[in-house]
């Protein structure tokens, strides 16, 4: 008898025969011959699926079986076992092949927990270090950012209106990985450089305020101030294939010094707050910057003399050590800016700044607004863990507020977590 393939409904009207015709999972006298004469098979391929039924029915503890091929679908599907997984170190923890491995079980299984649900990634990023002082300061730093308000009797942040962050970051020409999606049979993209370890990139210098919006919702004030990069004009030391001896390069600064710093704020820092800053607005601004050495202080005659002049009162300050989380740019403006650079091909020094320049002028300015608001979470969840980073930035659905038109202007503060923060201090002094 030549080979014949069984149908699914062929397979489905031998099972419910067979089980008819059965007890306790053995088929009466003649009925194996009797079913593979009907269908043309032989005997052995009537005992080979009907020993895989038997599998599945004692698996189900069912009778009725579906239409469609019986296989691993019907198979009892592991279990998982939170407590073993809690008890693997998270180093072998970083993929579901080592999960898999360490738990022996397929790594299909792994996967299908994690598309349940079951289990969930988490990207893990290092937190700077922080001592006892750090913490205290950031307490206070946080507190010092509130006021009472009379008349709604509320504890609310300040509006931030006068506050400026400034911060350094390195743009990179490309990088050493990128993702693409490409049809199948098209061209895989090749990429090269000198060195791996070397990749062209530009530092700069951004500044940015608060957004100011009007009564009606008018945009009154980008809060833009500006962003500059660190770089250099010189000619070419030898020539290339590209450029002759002698011809005008653009070249990044590396060495980013105190007097390159203080360049940059006295000579293009300032003039720009004085240019865009309000009319209307209180002239007395406190610029924010990180405790980097290059960053100057606010004692420094030159800068003094700078900050003082056309009717400005303008002051350095420094946020607490080892807080990039209290910067509005390290918190979020330059994620953003970064991820629209990328959207622009650089091959050049040059076409590297003029596309984070197009990205900053680009940007929302609603979500500048969105990070200040972000920044005053983070400040009270800095109060709920006495000064710590070890926290998760509260999700706020600000763009359903803002379409809902109950977007706040500022968040409101529990007048009892401010007291535990005071009773906090005073006990650690």
């Amino acid at each position: 008898m030549g080979k014949t393939n069984l149908t699914f409904d062929g397979k489905d009207e031998i099972t419910q025969f067979l089980l008819a015709n059965s007890a306790k999972g053995i088929p009466f006298r003649g009925k194996i011959s009797e079913v593979a004469t009907k269908y043309g098979v032989t005997r052995k391929t009537i005992w080979l699926w009907w020993s895989r039924v038997k599998e599945n029915i004692l698996a189900e503890k069912a009778f009725h079986l579906p239409s469609h091929r019986l296989g691993n679908s019907n198979k009892p599907k592991a279990p998982i076992n939170i407590e073993m997984i809690k008890s693997l170190p998270f180093k072998n923890r970083s993929s579901i092949h080592k999960i898999a491995k360490k738990l022996k079980v397929g790594h299909a299984t792994v996967q299908r927990w994690v598309e349940k649900g079951e289990l969930k990634r988490h990207s893990n990023s290092i937190h700077p270090a922080l001592t006892d002082s750090n913490k205290m300061q950031r307490i206070l730093f946080s507190l010092a950012s509130i006021y009472v308000d009379i008349g709604q009797n509320l504890i609310k942040f300040k509006d931030m209106s006068c506050q400026i962050h400034i911060d350094e970051k390195w743009f990179y020409l490309t990088t050493t990985t990128d993702t693409y999606y490409i049809v199948p049979g098209e061209e895989e993209p090749y990429r090269s450089c000198q060195s791996k370890r070397y990749i062209t990139k530009v530092m700069f210098m951004c500044v940015v305020a608060r957004t100011n919006y009007g009564e009606n919702g008018d945009l009154l004030f980008y809060g833009k101030i500006g962003v500059w990069p660190f770089i250099e004009h010189v000619p070419a030391a030898r020539k290339s294939k590209h450029k002759d001896a002698g011809t005008i390069v653009t070249k990044a600064v590396e060495s980013i010094t105190r007097q390159v710093t203080k360049d940059c704020i006295i000579q293009k820092i300032i003039p720009a707050i004085k240019a865009k800053w309000p009319a209307n607005a209180s002239k007395t601004i406190f610029i924010q910057q990180d405790n980097a050495r290059p960053h100057i202080s606010d004692l420094d005659p030159d800068f003094r003399a700078v900050a003082t002049s056309d009717g400005f009162d303008i002051h350095l300050v420094f946020q607490p050590p080892n807080s990039p989380d209290l910067n509005i740019n390290d918190l979020g403006f330059f994620r953003s800016l970064q991820t629209l650079q990328n959207d622009e091909v650089a091959s050049t020094v040059d076409e590297l700044v003029n596309n984070v320049m197009t990205a900053f002028i680009d940007h929302e300015s609603m979500k500048l607004n969105f990070n200040y608001l972000t920044l005053q979470s983070v400040m009270v969840e800095i109060m709920k863990c006495r000064g710590h980073n070890d926290f998760k930035i509260p999700y706020m659905s600000k763009e359903s507020l803002l379409r809902q038109g109950i977007l706040p202007t500022n968040l409101t503060v529990d007048a009892n977590l401010v007291i535990q923060c005071l009773e906090y201090l005073d006990t650690h002094e």
